[in-house]
């Protein structure tokens, strides 16, 4: 099955230097506490195999505790006038678009094998559309066209953390022993909406029985059993994981040797362009991949911290 990713930028492009921020950030959502307990990640039941889902594997958690939402455009704009942070598609120029987000003076398709991505120059977290674009009406919504180390830096600041993917879907469970999704079994479908995915016939047709063409406000669907929002859906959320596959098999290794090569992070949760027919990764166990400067339309991330 193939992933509505966006594609990862070309690994040959110049490195970005890292900036150094202060810690001290201001204040954050509201957090859930889960207590250290035996849990496990994965399912042995995979749906995408490829992707690394399975097996089951039991983990210990320590206790933690997770903010409520993704982190909003107005808590990343609060976090760059505090610091003068700039992120990385900042730094690099550009970042990829969803297509059905522009007009139609956009660019032609810059990835042949995903045509739903344009490059756009001057795309970032502030003009997410790239330039003319704007968060104002877009407060309460999840901050995206962030890479990995720019979440990092966000976390440092607010003295949190990214989470491991083991707490990630610990916490997305929302106290149910293995749902599929947060709220549980019951499958959405174009009808039947219980979270900002897509409906109607990817990428050509959206529906939007769920009110929304790209992301919705954090708070947009209902939380779950523990008090989590938009643990599905959305945007993907960066965790603090390499990405690997556990699998002995000659496509895993190879797997593997590429992502540790290019730095590849697991990313939770799937997004608003997530459908069954094609990219069936807004359930618990799945997970995607990116190399960690990359970002796009549908890339965000939470806080999580020790304790």
């Amino acid at each position: 099955m193939s992933s509505c990713c966006a594609p990862s930028r070309d690994t040959d492009l110049p490195a970005v230097p890292a900036q150094a921020v202060p810690s001290g950030g201001g204040a954050g959502a509201e957090q859930v506490a889960f207590p250290a307990t035996r849990s496990f990640v994965g399912t042995d039941k995979p749906m995408i195999a490829q992707d690394g889902e399975s097996p089951k594997r039991s983990v210990k958690l320590a206790a933690f505790r997770l903010e409520t939402t993704t982190v909003t455009n107005a808590r990343f704009a609060a976090f760059v006038a505090a610091t003068g942070y700039v992120t990385e598609a900042e730094r690099f120029g550009w970042s990829p678009v969803f297509r059905g987000l522009l007009d139609d003076s956009a660019p032609p398709p810059s990835q042949s094998q995903t045509p739903w991505w344009v490059k756009i120059d001057g795309a970032c977290w502030s003009a997410p559309e790239g330039p003319g674009s704007s968060t104002q009406s877009r407060q309460d919504h999840p901050v995206v066209q962030v890479s990995w180390a720019d979440a990092r830096a966000f976390a440092a600041w607010c003295g949190g953390r990214l989470p491991s993917e083991a707490e990630w879907e610990h916490a997305a469970r929302g106290g149910l022993a293995d749902p599929r999704f947060p709220w549980g079994d019951d499958e959405p479908d174009d009808q039947t909406v219980f979270a900002n995915i897509w409906q109607g016939h990817f990428p050509h047709t959206n529906t939007l029985a769920d009110g929304y063409m790209g992301t919705s406000p954090v708070e947009a669907f209902p939380a779950h059993g523990q008090g989590l929002f938009g643990m599905a859906g959305n945007v993907w959320e960066w965790t603090a994981d390499p990405f690997r596959v556990r699998s002995l098999s000659r496509q895993a290794k190879a797997r593997n040797q590429n992502a540790a090569q290019t730095d590849e992070k697991v990313l939770k949760g799937g997004s608003f362009l997530c459908h069954i027919s094609y990219c069936y990764r807004y359930r618990i166990a799945a997970r995607s991949a990116l190399t960690s400067e990359s970002c796009a339309s549908n890339t965000g991330f939470r806080i999580a911290f020790d304790g």
